[in-house]
């Protein structure tokens, strides 16, 4: 009898682990959702990818949804290179959705550049700002 409580207990502690803590809420609307980019990256840290998570299961939620992402970018840089990063976090969050099960032609992006800052100003401290990907209802 103890064994099979032991393994019992095992299998439990075992689901609790694979699960991880994970922290995806599914939010209670879309629009100005934004996930974080380090400099010069389009790489979906664990809690970009948590957030964008909860994305799909609202849009998987809602059936009816389209979005449009729209990467953004710092200050630094020229346009050009700035549009092609901005599209390269877009396109990396709409990957994550996609993956997840969301249809792929639910999902538009969009590239911005350092055109649409979200905070006006220099420096890091607004700098990480702008750097995202930001969804938006269609």
């Amino acid at each position: 009898m103890k064994i099979v409580n032991f393994a019992l207990l095992a299998g439990v502690a075992g689901m609790l682990a694979a699960c991880g803590g994970s922290s995806i809420v599914e939010p209670s609307d879309l629009n100005d959702q934004r996930v974080f980019f380090a400099f010069n990256s389009a790489e979906i840290s664990d809690e970009a990818e948590n957030n964008l998570l909860g994305q799909a299961l609202y849009m998987k939620n809602h059936e009816d949804v389209k979005i449009q992402i729209a990467g953004n970018c710092d200050e630094r840089g020229s346009t050009e290179y700035n549009l092609a990063l901005g599209a390269r976090r877009a396109n990396a969050a709409k990957k994550v959705l996609v993956n997840d099960g969301v249809e792929a032609s639910r999902i538009s992006t969009i590239s911005y550049g350092k055109e649409r800052p979200l905070v006006k100003g220099t420096g890091e401290s607004v700098w990480k700002y702008n750097r995202n990907a930001t969804t938006t209802v269609k």
